[in-house]
């Protein structure tokens, strides 16, 4: 299966891209500069710039955003005023890397030192009511984050792990038990990045370093593979009308060789819709 470039390659490191349902357009993040872009129905692209950095955000219920930038979080209102930061660490030497929102509203971003160091992450929540919460120590490299349409569920990468694993979810206390693998990748295929789970419970991983696109099975078993013409993959989500085009980010940071393709963002008919993606509910 093969991706079709649906953007140039605008972004230094594009990631984290979410269909929002409401405006019928797809967003993303260019994560080091600050900035959410928005591909309209034209084709033109339009940036918002939110902090140093934009590691990743939802749609809110009530118009607007949420973005996770560098040491934590902002609510943008629908007018695009960006509030004020919800710190979550004061570590200068550690960023906010990706995220999404549990189906109870709540988002969860991870994060990850700049020199990748190991075990300086962690992956916090960010409650509606505006409460930053600790939620799992020890992460190096925080990437792709996804739970089952009932919640029961969560599905997270840490990328030096080569690992999708899931946890057993409550929904009522957010409290994350009982983790396991669930899907090893080879490294020789690349480093699992961002995720997104589809209505068969598929799961979908870029591959940074790999140029590609996976879906597992959740007994581990690959079964599909997008090839892109750009080895930095980072992150996918569904998207469109019927909500069965996968959209896939790239990245052009630290290549001393830049691939023409590398910072665009790619689109994919996949023949099968993605779970529901929730929104923040603050």
């Amino acid at each position: 299966m093969r991706a079709e470039q649906l953007t140039e390659p605008l972004a230094g490191h594009g990631e984290g891209p979410v269909w929002d349902a409401d405006a019928g357009v797809l967003r993303w993040v260019d994560l080091l500069v600050g900035d959410v872009l928005t591909l309209g129905p034209a084709g033109t692209v339009a940036r918002r710039h939110v902090g140093d950095v934009a590691a990743a955000f939802r749609p809110r219920a009530g118009g607007g955003m949420v973005v996770a930038v560098e040491r934590g979080f902002v609510v943008v209102d629908a007018d695009g005023h960006v509030g004020p930061v919800h710190e979550a660490f004061t570590d200068a030497d550690v960023r906010m890397n990706d995220g999404g929102c549990d189906p109870a509203g709540r988002f969860f971003c991870g994060s990850m030192a700049y020199d990748a160091a190991p075990g300086r992450g962690a992956l916090y929540r960010f409650d509606p009511d505006g409460t930053v919460t600790r939620a799992l120590d020890g992460v190096t490299i925080s990437n792709g984050i996804a739970w089952t349409p009932d919640g029961s569920t969560v599905f997270y990468v840490d990328t030096p792990t080569g690992r999708i694993d899931a946890f057993d979810y409550d929904l009522g206390s957010a409290a994350l038990t009982d983790r396991r693998p669930v899907v090893h990748v080879d490294p020789v295929q690349g480093q699992p990045d961002g995720l997104a789970l589809d209505a068969e419970g598929g799961l979908w991983v870029a591959l940074w370093q790999g140029g590609a696109v996976h879906r597992y099975t959740q007994d581990g078993r690959l079964d599909q593979v997008i090839e892109l013409p750009a080895r930095q993959v980072t992150a996918c989500a569904f998207g469109g009308p019927d909500r069965d085009r996968l959209f896939v980010t790239t990245s052009r940071d630290g290549l001393s060789d830049p691939e023409p393709a590398a910072g665009a963002v790619f689109v994919a008919d996949v023949g099968v819709p993605g779970a529901p993606v929730a929104v923040f509910a603050g």
